[in-house]
């Protein structure tokens, strides 16, 4: 599936665009949202809400609820919370909208690059650009005289210094939950050693040299980690942060901001960021590039889908950025990038993953069959070649399944 490549030049470049003081509309339809539950999502669909009859679904396992809630006639949501990997069973089961008309009438300030195109449609707008990169203390690499690192040797030499110096409960954290986040923790580091997932005829790829070294150093990172680092996403980290008790994580951008809350963070002003460590000199960042946005659905009646693409571009204005400036890599209009951003903005234009990454639906089937198969490795069932050829045959017998093999 093609998708189009998102400008990262313009995602740091100020748009100009009419803020408004509040909704610019009286919504009279019921809209409701279904999204993940970072920060930056609470702040759109705060936003929204100021139209009126909106019930926003904010949760962190929206994208397995999507496909069936977005299948259902009518659907049962009105808009979608997606990226460009939740996005891809939407558009395989054609359960969302193109946006063509509604963009036209309605999308004035949007700019070009929040148009997000499937075969020459606009499926989504995007609202953010995410990665994670790395995220670590100012003051105890200062008070300990460390340089940040930029490989993933570097970490592992720096976490010995920081355990050896007994200043935090774990030197590092990773958002390593059994499941999604473990095949995406593998997907970095699997890309930073240059791995490719799948060949041209759609056979697997990953039980490779590169798969097995990324095993191999996820593996060495865990031990300066929480010892149930398999029970860890990205909720998990950002408290470890706020809570005192690690160092450093490669963490979601998105999760910058609230290093700084504080109404829940003990360490305002003692987190910094950096580009994501390099798994092989001369390499990109062992990291993914991700964009988030809304869609429309499909099965809703076209004043539904009216009313909740007015209702999205109200969350998607300048105001709401002014007022939650940091807790995104916003690519709407009045966007300032903050300190948190550099190490992000530093990822991007970095240019780490193939800008095909994830969208396809081989890499839907392939990220699934990471997340049942690798925790096998982790808890020393398998060894690293044994988990990878699981993972194999998993991704196979479903790409068969979909009609992607024979």
């Amino acid at each position: 599936m093609l998708m189009r490549k998102l400008a990262l030049a313009g995602a740091f470049a100020l748009m100009g665009s009419t803020a408004m003081a509040a909704c610019a509309f009286e919504n009279d339809v019921e809209v409701k949202s279904l999204s993940a539950g970072f920060e930056a999502w609470k702040a759109v669909t705060d936003a929204m809400a100021e139209c009126g009859n909106v019930e926003a679904e904010l949760d962190q396992e929206f994208r397995t609820k999507q496909p069936a809630a977005f299948a259902a006639d009518p659907s049962l949501y009105a808009l979608g919370g997606v990226s460009n990997g939740t996005i891809t069973p939407l558009l395989n089961e054609g359960t969302i909208r193109p946006l063509d008309d509604l963009v036209e009438q309605y999308g004035a300030n949007l700019a070009d690059n929040q148009l997000i195109r499937v075969n020459g449609e606009i499926m989504a707008i995007a609202m953010m650009v995410n990665t994670q990169h790395l995220m670590y203390r100012k003051d105890i690499f200062e008070d300990l005289g460390l340089e940040v690192p930029t490989t993933y040797d570097e970490v592992l030499e720096v976490a010995a210094a920081i355990r050896e110096a007994g200043v935090v409960e774990y030197p590092l954290g990773a958002t390593m939950m059994s499941g999604w986040n473990l095949a995406q923790d593998f997907n970095n580091m699997f890309v930073g050693y240059g791995g490719t997932f799948y060949n041209d005829d759609s056979t697997p790829a990953v039980n490779s040299e590169a798969g097995v070294q990324a095993l191999e150093m996820m593996k060495a990172l865990t031990e300066y980690m929480d010892p149930e680092y398999l029970v860890s996403d990205s909720t998990y980290v950002q408290q470890q942060f706020q809570q005192g008790k690690i160092a450093m994580a490669n963490l979601w951008a998105s999760r910058g901001g609230a290093m700084d809350d504080e109404a829940e963070s003990d360490v305002v002003g003692l987190v910094g960021s950096a580009a994501a460590p390099i798994a092989v000199e001369g390499g990109v960042p062992a990291t993914t590039l991700w964009w988030d946005g809304l869609v429309v659905a499909r099965n809703i009646d076209d004043a539904t889908a009216e009313a909740a693409f007015r209702v999205a571009m109200e969350g998607l204005d300048e105001t709401m950025v002014t007022a939650n400036n940091d807790d995104a890599i916003w690519l709407v209009g009045g966007y300032q990038p903050s300190e948190m951003a550099s190490g992000a903005i530093a990822t991007a234009t970095a240019q780490p993953a193939p800008p095909s990454y994830p969208s396809t639906s081989q890499m839907g089937l392939m990220h699934t069959a990471l997340g049942n198969e690798l925790p096998s490795f982790f808890t020393g069932e398998r060894s690293a070649e044994e988990a990878l050829a699981a993972v194999e045959e998993a991704y196979t017998s479903a790409a068969q399944e979909a009609g992607l093999l024979e």
